[in-house]
């Protein structure tokens, strides 16, 4: 109890209770809870897993934009999040200093107007959809201003944990602007897609915005091939395609979580198996430093 604790005081507990709710009362393996509940694991060092696991430090550009791959760009929109996941890979990152404040914002809008060659933002964090409907809404029509900007993606778990957080209010503001929208949520396990999480994806599938899902591939909560494929196709039934399916970025505080990549690798062809391709995320692993994330199929260790 007392490490539990210790974990908590380094990453605090933080979990909604429309998330809460979803979980089995009284059952320590539920896969809901397994993400969220703070261990002693947390706490043990292990080689190779670290702070900055997948180098955003170093794609830093200015404080909140991240600058990795061709063509597209990432800002840290807020540090503030609805639900501190326990493999999160940036528990450790530094937002008092690395998000985006509004003087941080004029810097961001300046280098992407002058990087002619960026031609989508990701709003990361944290989670954009922390911020006020007002406030996304404005930041949204000024990277409308940038002609050769053409979409925008959100990168956001609210509407899984948080799902009142798609009101009406938030649906038009992402279609009021310019540029091609997209939402990408973060679903792992088939038991997180309640009704309301339905609902919302409906009203934004109403108003043709694109509609991504990124899972993390977790030890103890999905990883099977039946939870894999039941997870493809849940989402796939409320109108969100699956995108990724992320091997542990290696974090300090998350080694419990991860999954030996040869097994991984054999459950990929499980899931190959058994989904039709539409419906088979790729498998990948973020590698700090490499242009693009590296498909499973190309890992050798």
């Amino acid at each position: 109890m007392a490490d539990a604790q210790s974990a908590i005081e380094r990453f605090g507990l933080r979990v909604p209770r429309e998330f809460a709710a979803l979980m089995r009362p009284g059952d320590p393996e539920d896969p809901l809870l397994k993400q969220v509940l703070p261990l002693a694991d947390e706490l043990a060092s292990q080689p190779g897993y670290t702070d900055n696991p997948v180098g955003d430090r170093e794609a830093e550009v200015h404080p909140g934009l991240l600058h990795k791959y061709h063509g597209r760009a990432l800002v840290i929109a807020t540090g503030a999040c609805a639900v501190n996941c326990r493999y999160c890979f940036r528990r450790h990152y530094p937002y008092e200093n690395g998000s985006a404040t509004p003087r941080q914002w004029e810097r961001i809008l300046d280098y992407l107007h002058r990087e002619k060659t960026i031609d989508e933002v990701i709003l990361s964090g944290g989670d954009p959809l922390m911020m006020s409907d007002e406030k996304l809404e404005a930041w949204l029509t000024k990277l409308s201003t940038i002609p050769h900007l053409k979409r925008v993606r959100l990168h956001t778990r609210l509407p899984v944990v948080l799902p009142q957080r798609i009101n009406q209010a938030l649906v038009e503001s992402l279609t009021r602007i310019r540029l091609q929208t997209m939402m990408v949520i973060h679903v792992n396990h088939p038991n997180e897609i309640s009704p309301q999480v339905a609902e919302g994806m409906a009203a934004l599938k109403d108003k043709n915005i694109t509609l991504l899902n990124q899972s993390v591939l977790l030890k103890g909560v999905n990883d099977d091939a039946e939870t894999l494929i039941s997870v493809s196709e849940r989402l796939f039934s409320i109108g969100v395609l699956p995108y990724y399916l992320h091997l542990l970025d290696r974090v300090a505080g998350a080694a419990h979580f991860d999954v030996e990549w040869r097994s991984a690798q054999r459950l990929y062809k499980e899931l190959q198996a058994g989904l039709p391709g539409y419906l088979v995320p790729k498998m990948v692993r973020e590698i700090a430093g490499e242009k693009s994330k590296t498909l499973v199929q190309a890992l050798t260790e």
